[in-house]
């Protein structure tokens, strides 16, 4: 990187939403983070988990059971994504930042109130819809000199007298976009498997606005996984500099997307 590149991205606050359970051997996602804060860039991380999530409900015996194509969460496969997420998911990641020369802590939307939530729907269980978001622990680690790691929980806004409700299960790619606009980020970054939003004829869409992004939602075009992402981009726009949703595979990717380079979707 030369001196201009390091200019580029010294002091610039970069959300990253990554796969909790798609690092492997050869993955560049921990390398090209750690690169950035080498440089001077303020990450902040947002990790997933659902695939380690699954395979733990499985070991516990949990059935699943989905209504209209969502995964119902009960207290016991809660008490299993909490875990997971916030406690085997989230050390790895950031015991992996260590072991790559970064400062790293690891927080949940729990601490300090960082995402607050109310149940989405009722026949879902403990999913929460997020309410809002408070930059205050994300900024002291920020502050510290470290990368935050944040895990996809919240603090419930309305738990029952028992108790047993205070944490919900919240979307990943929705914390990111929410987390982004509580700090004011300078860019929301989505690291995919993909090369970025593709049209009806895949091909990639290298820039939309708003309003296109909800007209590929509205006409099928983005499916799946795809649509929170994009969703989450469109909304943060309107505080967040620029949305993106690039290719993780790539060696660097994350680095030409912090200086600007045209790659990957970029919404604004």
């Amino acid at each position: 990187m030369t001196t201009a590149d390091k200019r580029d991205v010294n002091g610039k606050t970069i959300v990253i939403k990554i796969g909790g359970s798609t690092l492997g051997e050869g993955d560049s996602t921990v390398p090209d983070i750690v690169e950035l804060w080498k440089q001077g860039a303020r990450p902040v991380v947002v990790h997933g988990g659902g695939k380690v999530i699954s395979d733990w409900v499985g070991k516990q015996g949990i059935q699943p059971e989905f209504i209209r194509g969502l995964r119902r969460t009960d207290s016991a496969t809660l008490e299993v994504a909490v875990a997971v997420l916030a406690g085997l998911v989230n050390s790895q990641l950031v015991a992996e930042f260590q072991a790559n020369g970064a400062n790293a802590v690891g927080i949940s939307g729990v601490s300090g109130g960082l995402l607050q939530a109310e149940v989405l729907d009722p026949d879902l269980g403990y999913v929460g819809k997020i309410v809002k978001a408070n930059a205050a622990p994300v900024n002291a680690v920020l502050d510290s000199g470290a990368i935050p790691v944040i895990a996809p929980t919240a603090l419930h806004l309305y738990p029952s007298e028992s108790g047993d409700d205070r944490i919900l299960n919240v979307n990943a790619d929705t914390s990111a976009g929410h987390i982004a606009k509580a700090v004011r980020a300078d860019q929301l970054v989505f690291q995919t498997d993909v090369e970025g939003v593709l049209d009806a004829r895949r091909r990639l869409i290298p820039r939309m606005t708003r309003g296109q992004a909800a007209d590929l939602i509205a006409g099928g075009i983005a499916a799946g996984g795809m649509i929170p992402k994009i969703e989450a981009c469109a909304d943060a726009v309107s505080v967040v500099g620029s949305g993106h949703i690039i290719d993780g595979r790539l060696a660097g990717a994350l680095l030409a997307c912090a200086r600007g380079e045209d790659i990957g979707t970029r919404i604004t």
